[in-house]
């Protein structure tokens, strides 16, 4: 029997987005709550959330049977359990192990499973409709790009980005995990070079002029086939 080899510097990996992501909620910098996890206003401010709930809310009820639905990045999960109703099956995935077992502890219900997964480098759930709320803005060109390899296994996107609000370069590169492209007046187009999405057919669902940053927090609906 051949004998084991154990190599601490191959089984160690390097988790710089994971890290990143979850200092971020350790140290509450995207807001303080009362809750112990708090996704920011982009999660809690109604101007912002209202009219994205009504929007996303109102596709999904027009499926019959419903669609089964994966949620990349659910955060705290304040807007997404409020689309469960709507759904055949909800996966909701965010890539901080803490976070993901705080949400298991405060929502319960039978067709919702949360999975701990790195979008970027895991294997995703299969589904209908794939979710992505103001989170590739957070990531490195590289890491959306894998990301959006994922996508063309989903019939349904709906993608929403924080985009600035005037003419802009889409797609300038930062290091994940470190602010958004709003600081280089940039912002995600997934139909733009470097990632170059092919889609059957996209519609803006909604555009909401962010009540505390400057810009538009932008939602469209890509049908991929």
């Amino acid at each position: 029997m051949k004998q084991r080899t154990d190599n601490p510097k191959k089984e160690k990996k390097a988790w710089p987005t994971k890290d990143a992501m979850a200092q971020i909620y350790e140290k509450n910098l995207w807001g303080s709550n009362q809750s112990e996890f708090y996704s920011g206003l982009g999660s809690h401010d109604p101007e912002i959330i209202n009219p994205y709930l009504e929007v996303v809310s109102s596709f999904l009820s027009t499926f019959n049977p419903r669609l089964t639905v994966c949620d990349l990045g659910c955060g705290d999960f304040n807007v997404g359990s409020k689309l469960i109703d709507f759904t055949k099956k909800y996966y909701a995935i965010d890539i901080v192990e803490s976070l993901i077992e705080y949400n298991k502890t405060r929502f319960k219900e039978e067709d919702l499973k949360f999975l701990c997964l790195d979008i970027a480098e895991d294997s995703l759930p299969v589904a209908d409709c794939v979710i992505v709320r103001q989170v590739l803005q957070h990531l490195s060109n590289a890491e959306v790009a894998r990301v959006v390899k994922k996508l063309i296994d989903f019939k349904y996107v709906i993608l929403t980005e924080h985009l600035p609000d005037k003419n802009f370069e889409p797609n300038m590169d930062i290091i994940s995990g470190q602010g958004t492209r709003l600081k280089k007046n940039s912002g995600i187009n997934l139909l733009a070079s470097p990632f170059n999405l092919e889609v059957y057919r996209q519609r803006e669902l909604l555009s909401v002029r962010s009540p505390n940053f400057k810009g538009f927090i932008v939602t469209t609906l890509y049908q991929l086939y």
